[in-house]
């Protein structure tokens, strides 16, 4: 039996009946089409590749970051949690692999995946021939191989150790699967096997995308994302030459100028204005929604207060300088209702408000667009990188360290080097991407651990060793994630990490 693609679009199918002809037809659905059919155009390359964009649209945002970002020391357990979140939050026993912070990330990730490939091989067998079937198609290659890196990208860091230059050959990373093929049973694949197969198709992606600029706030992939993930990808292989060349081929296009006001930033995280974003998804109001990351606010509309989730600690809210402008647009002081008790002045992570643009009714549904590459970010990885390469690059990356710095508010810093210059880089890492999904896996690959601080008020959070006095060593097991019962149950040739 042939393999059929199921399709939302009604399709009419002309079946010509020869009545002198007694040859059987191999007839399709009405809303299916055999899967060869779908890769004959380079319409139906188009088709394919609006499909990966909204696969990618449900792939970022949500609990594809709130699980690390709870899992690490910045935020605290709200007595009206309601456990949502809680196994990450608690680690320990309770954190098991048949867990959906877990599971939910692998099989969303190799469900994209086993599409993508089948993209891939389907676009190698469709012929352009105009000149702008041609640029589309390669466009469309490009996606393609820079969206099957991204998901390996996402995958390594959460599933394995993190890449170290001596035991990556022999540290187990996740499977490598290129082919789709629904009886496959694959083993897991080492650590330098995936980074080396993500490297190879954004190299392929970077081809393809070569004559497709980058532009602000572009929703589809372009050069300037291809080497943003790039230089991501380099910083977590320890390639610190590779990561800075990446990352400064974005930089220096000047395209995406780093916001220097508080409104600047706030017209960025509330009204999706994308100065310095290099991609983001689309999102379309009531048609085409995203994930949203609702739990740091929780509004009632009835009462007019917040019930979050998760809360700041005041640790690490003291960790901004009053200055810094981003302390003024991540954090608000809202009034705040925890068990039918009132906190008017609790401080609440305020980077997800919510557009007003993409509300469905007449408060927030927390709806943006996923904003998945910021420069802001490149400035970090170029300045970690510099530092790490060895005092010959020390000043530059003080240089666009201080940058950063500047822009939001900060004075530059002097007379830094070694440690204590990668101190304050990776504190201003920490700072710019709270709440984007980083948090935990920097303290994985910095084999750092953590305690989760001092908290706002013991009476808004739940206490004890699982939450708020929680302490957790360097390359504690939780770091790496265990892989999802399911796959292990079916799956005799995966290995399951320890710790789980």
């Amino acid at each position: 039996m042939k393999k059929l693609l199921t399709i939302n679009i009604v399709a009419f199918v002309a079946i010509l009946s020869l009545g002198s002809c007694e040859k059987k037809l191999d007839l399709f659905p009405y809303s299916s089409i055999e899967l060869s059919q779908s890769f004959k155009t380079v319409k139906d390359a188009s088709t394919w590749n609006i499909g990966l964009y909204s696969d990618l649209r449900a792939r970022v945002y949500g609990s594809y970051n709130i699980s690390q970002d709870v899992q690490a020391d910045q935020l605290n357990a709200s007595l009206d949690y309601g456990n949502r979140n809680g196994n990450p939050h608690r680690w320990g026993t309770s954190y098991l692999a048949d867990d959906g912070a877990l599971s939910g990330a692998w099989n969303g990730y190799y469900t994209a995946l086993k599409n993508i490939n089948t993209t891939i091989a389907g676009f190698n067998t469709i012929t352009a021939t105009t000149a702008a079937d041609i640029a589309a198609l390669a466009r469309y290659k490009g996606d393609a191989y820079l969206a099957r890196a991204y998901y390996y990208s996402e995958l390594i860091i959460r599933f394995a150790k993190p890449f170290e230059p001596a035991t990556a050959a022999q540290d187990l990373g996740v499977p490598l699967v290129l082919e789709f093929d629904l009886n496959a049973r694959p083993a897991r694949s080492k650590v330098k096997q995936v980074y080396d197969q993500i490297i190879l198709d954004i190299n392929a992606a970077k081809t393809s995308l070569a004559s497709v600029p980058g532009v602000q706030g572009s929703n589809k992939f372009t050069i300037d994302v291809a080497n943003a993930l790039e230089a991501r990808v380099r910083l977590n292989m320890q390639d610190w030459a590779g990561a800075m060349a990446a990352a400064n081929a974005v930089i220096t296009t000047a395209k995406y100028p780093l916001l220097n006001t508080v409104a600047g930033l706030n017209n960025m995280w509330t009204n999706d204005v994308a100065t310095e974003v290099l991609f983001q998804c689309s999102v379309i109001k009531t048609t085409e929604q995203a994930n949203t990351n609702s739990i740091y606010l929780g509004y009632n509309g009835a009462t007019l207060k917040y019930v979050p989730d998760f809360i700041p600690t005041q640790t690490f809210i003291n960790t901004y300088d009053a200055a810094d402008y981003r302390k003024q647009v991540y954090f608000k002081q809202l009034p705040t209702i925890i068990q039918g008790v009132n906190f008017p002045t609790m401080t609440l992570v305020n980077k997800f408000p919510g557009n007003p643009l993409l509300f469905t009714a007449a408060t927030t549904n927390y709806q943006h667009a996923p904003k998945v590459f910021r420069v802001a970010e490149l400035y970090l990885i170029y300045a970690e990188a510099a530092v790490r390469a060895g005092a010959s690059s020390e000043l530059l990356g003080l240089s666009m360290l201080n940058t950063l710095r500047v822009s939001r508010g900060l004075p530059a810093l002097a007379a830094l080097s070694g440690a204590p210059l990668l101190l304050q880089v990776q504190n201003e890492r920490t700072k710019e991407l709270a709440f984007e999904g980083f948090r935990l896996f920097d303290l994985k690959r910095w084999h750092q651990g953590f305690s989760r601080g001092t908290p706002q008020d013991l009476g808004a959070i739940n206490v004890g060793a699982n939450f708020n006095t929680l302490t957790i060593a360097a390359d504690a097991a939780q770091y790496v994630w265990g892989i999802p019962t399911y796959d292990i149950n079916i799956n005799a040739n995966l290995v399951q990490n320890t710790g789980w």
